[in-house]
C-alpha cells in the first residue's frame, strides 16, 4: 500500500461528492418540512386559539381539548402531511443510494489504482474487475429495505407526539393568546421531531451505501486489493470513537467502517505491497497519518474538547489505551455500531 498526494487528493474529492449529496438531501427535506407546517400552522393557531378563549377558570382538560373539532381537523391534516413527507423521505434517499453506491463503486477502483507504481516505472499494471450489476442491484435492495422499515414510523410517532402535547390539561393564564404561541411552538417541535429522523436516516442509509460500493470493488479485485482501512477525519469535530478507529485495518470482504448514525468515517482500500505484485521496485512511504499522533499534537483544549474530563484523565494516566475508547454496540432493527466507550465503563475496566 502507498497513499500518496494522488490518493489522498481521490479521497478529498469523493468525500466533498458525498458531501454535497448529503447537503442536498437536507435541504430538500427540510424544505419540504418547512412548507408542510408553513400550511398548517395557521390551522393549528385558529383553533387554539379560539379553544383557549373559552376556557373557564383558566384552565382546560384534557377531555375539552381532545373534543375540540377544528383541533381534531388540524391534526388530521397534519397526520395527511406527515404521511406524504414520510413517503417523500423514501424517494429522496432511494435515489441518492443508488447513485452513492454507484459512484463509490467507481472511486473506489480510482482509489486503488492510484495507489500502484506510476505509468512508465513498470511495463504493465494490473487491470480491474468492475462490480456486477447484480452485486449492485443487491446493495441497492438491501437498503432500500431498510430505508422502507425506517421511515414508517416517521409519520405515525410524530402524529402520536402532536397529540400527546396538544391533548392535556392547560392552565391558559392572563393571556390565551400566549399559551396559544407556546402550545403551537411546542406542536411543531414535534412534527419537526419527524424531520430530524428523516434526516439521520437519509444520511447514515447514503453512507452505508457509499461503503457498500466500495465493499463490493474491494472483492472484486481480490488480485490487488489487501483490504480496507478506517478512515476518519482527524478534526476536532470527529468523534473520540471515529478517531480512535483511524488506521484500522479489515479484510477486503468485511463491513464497514459501521460507523455511529451520520457517520462520515470513509472505507480506505489497502492494496498488496508492490512487490508482492510482482513489482520489483522500491514503494514509497505512506502519507496516512496515525490518529493517535496526532491527537498527541493537539492543544490540552483541543484534547478536552474531544475526549471530555474524564475520559482524557483515563487515557493520559494509562489506564485507558487509544483502541479502548471505541466499543460495538448491538442496536434492534439495525447493524451494529462502532460508539465512543462510556467514562464509566472505562472506569469499571480499570477496577476489574
Amino acid at each position: 500500500m502507498s497513499i500518496n498526494a494522488r490518493t489522498l487528493a481521490l479521497l478529498a474529492d469523493r468525500r466533498d461528492d458525498l458531501n454535497a449529496t448529503l447537503d442536498a438531501q437536507t435541504l430538500a427535506l427540510t424544505k419540504a418540512w418547512v412548507e408542510a407546517w408553513d400550511t398548517l400552522a395557521p390551522d393549528f393557531d385558529a383553533a387554539l386559539t379560539e379553544l383557549l378563549a373559552s376556557a373557564k377558570d383558566g384552565r382546560l382538560t384534557g377531555s375539552q381539548v381532545a373534543r375540540n373539532i377544528r383541533l381534531r381537523k388540524a391534526l388530521s391534516l397534519a397526520a395527511e402531511r406527515l404521511d406524504e413527507l414520510a413517503e417523500l423521505t423514501q424517494v429522496t434517499v432511494q435515489a441518492d443510494v443508488a447513485r452513492a453506491a454507484l459512484a463509490a463503486a467507481q472511486s473506489q477502483i480510482d482509489t486503488i489504482a492510484s495507489q500502484l507504481p506510476p505509468e512508465g516505472q513498470v511495463a504493465v499494471l494490473p487491470t480491474f474487475t468492475q462490480v456486477s450489476t447484480p452485486a449492485m442491484d443487491a446493495i441497492v435492495t438491501r437498503i432500500t429495505q431498510q430505508i422502507t422499515k425506517d421511515t414508517l414510523p416517521l409519520s405515525e410517532d410524530a402524529q402520536l407526539a402532536m397529540r400527546r402535547n396538544l391533548v392535556r390539561g392547560v392552565a391558559v393564564g392572563d393571556n390565551p393568546r400566549v399559551t396559544a404561541r407556546r402550545m403551537i411552538r411546542e406542536t411543531e417541535g414535534h412534527f419537526n421531531g419527524g424531520l430530524n429522523r428523516a434526516l439521520t436516516i437519509a444520511r447514515t442509509e447514503t453512507l452505508d451505501a457509499h461503503r457498500s460500493g466500495g465493499r463490493a470493488a474491494d472483492i472484486a479485485n481480490p488480485d490487488v486489493v489487501a483490504g480496507w482501512s478506517w478512515g476518519s477525519q482527524l478534526s476536532a469535530r470527529t468523534c473520540i470513537a471515529c478517531l480512535s478507529k483511524h488506521g484500522t485495518e479489515y479484510p477486503p470482504d468485511v463491513e464497514g467502517p459501521n460507523g455511529h448514525q451520520n457517520c462520515r468515517c470513509d472505507r480506505i482500500p489497502v492494496t498488496k505491497t508492490w512487490r508482492e505484485l510482482g513489482f520489483d521496485i522500491e514503494e514509497p512511504p505512506s502519507l496516512t497519518k496515525s490518529s493517535e499522533e496526532w491527537f498527541g499534537s493537539l492543544t490540552d483544549k483541543t484534547q478536552l474538547q474531544i475526549m471530555g474530563p474524564g475520559r482524557l484523565e483515563l487515557y493520559k494516566s494509562g489506564a485507558a489505551s487509544w483502541s479502548d475508547l471505541s466499543r460495538v454496540q448491538q442496536n434492534d432493527g439495525w447493524r451494529d455500531s462502532v460508539t465512543i466507550t462510556p467514562v464509566r465503563d472505562l472506569r469499571a475496566s480499570v477496577l476489574a
